[in-house]
């Protein structure tokens, strides 16, 4: 489902096939699958965030896609500006020019380049509190990223990365595991199939057993 402007909706309102806005969350032009929800003073901003995803409190987001399952912390800035370092001045009057009466217009060009600089975040992640995810950047399936980093490259499925700039500490699991949970692509199962093999997903060794295709 597609939202075009902002939208404030109930605190009490439960989770469910409609997304759920903070009364003071900023939303626009952006989609939402179902189960998903932002935080109080969060803007979303020209993203996409598919089913069961979340973004708590004091977060921004723009130019980004948000897999599914995706658990996004408070105070996370994803994809914040760049300021146009190779000019002979940083302040933003060259590209916001119409605002500070230099121009009739602002640099439609500039502002283009920035949202194909897009973030993308994959399925079942967790971003901590306070990460900052630079423009451009990947984050695989099942990965995470601790409290306060900032995130400058890829991060690749199913690894653990921390610090600014963010390095990965460690793997989550062997590669052979991560690999045969993302064959599973669980995050595609229906409401009703997932809701059926709950109990199967507080345990690795019977997750695997029962839905790992090729595992030996």
């Amino acid at each position: 489902m597609t939202y075009i402007k902002e939208f404030n909706l109930s605190a009490s309102a439960p989770l469910s096939d409609e997304p759920y806005f903070s009364e003071s969350a900023t939303i626009r032009d952006s989609r939402f699958g179902k189960y998903t929800s932002v935080g109080e003073f969060t803007a979303v901003e020209e993203s996409s965030m598919d089913d069961y995803s979340y973004i708590c409190g004091y977060g921004s987001v723009i130019y980004t896609e948000i897999g599914k399952f995706s658990n996004i912390a408070a105070c996370c800035r994803i994809n914040p500006g760049n300021h146009p370092i190779e000019r002979p001045t940083l302040h933003h009057f060259t590209y916001r020019a119409k605002r500070y009466g230099f121009r009739e217009d602002d640099d439609d060009a500039f502002f283009a380049w920035r949202r194909i600089q897009k973030v993308k975040i994959g399925h079942d992640t967790w971003i901590g509190h306070g990460v900052v995810i630079m423009p451009g950047v990947k984050i695989g399936n099942g990965s995470i990223i601790g409290s306060n980093s900032v995130v400058t490259r890829d991060v690749p499925s199913y690894c653990i990365a921390v610090g600014s700039p963010a390095r990965i500490i460690r793997k989550r699991f062997p590669q052979e595991i991560s690999d045969a949970i993302e064959k599973t692509t669980w995050w595609d199962w229906p409401f009703e199939t997932i809701k059926e093999r709950f109990e199967d997903f507080k345990d690795l060794r019977t997750f695997l057993k029962k839905y790992a295709i090729g595992l030996k």
